[in-house]
């Protein structure tokens, strides 16, 4: 007849236990975040602004035109005289075509942290 609130005292620590282990095994890395170069960006001071802009293809960009306004996105196709972007910033759904004589600036990441 004791063996009833042995078990009941058993089965109430249980959950206790699947907690302590959840919390054992989920602990997170102590390692530092680190800084490391995305794989592909670089600048060439010697180029034209098309021959740079044609490296960050497939990577984001923020083209500044002369007329100040900025505009973000992917770069899909780099051609003579026009930047084709896609996937804009804050518009869905939207390309934007940029004639490269009207980009003063452009910039892109060129650092990450990897974990």
């Amino acid at each position: 007849m004791n063996e009833k609130p042995e078990l009941s005292r058993r089965i109430m620590y249980l959950p206790f236990l699947i907690a302590a282990l959840l919390l054992a095994t989920s602990t997170p890395s102590l390692a530092k975040p680190e800084v490391v170069a995305v794989e592909g960006a670089y600048f060439t001071i010697n180029a034209s602004m098309s021959q740079n802009l044609k490296t960050f293809i497939g990577k984001r960009v923020s083209v500044t035109l002369d007329s100040g306004k900025v505009i973000s996105g992917t770069v899909k196709e780099v051609g003579d005289h026009f930047l084709h972007i896609e996937k804009l910033e804050g518009k869905e759904f939207y390309d934007a075509l940029i004639r490269i004589e009207d980009i003063g600036a452009f910039e892109s990441r060129f650092r990450t942290m990897q974990r």
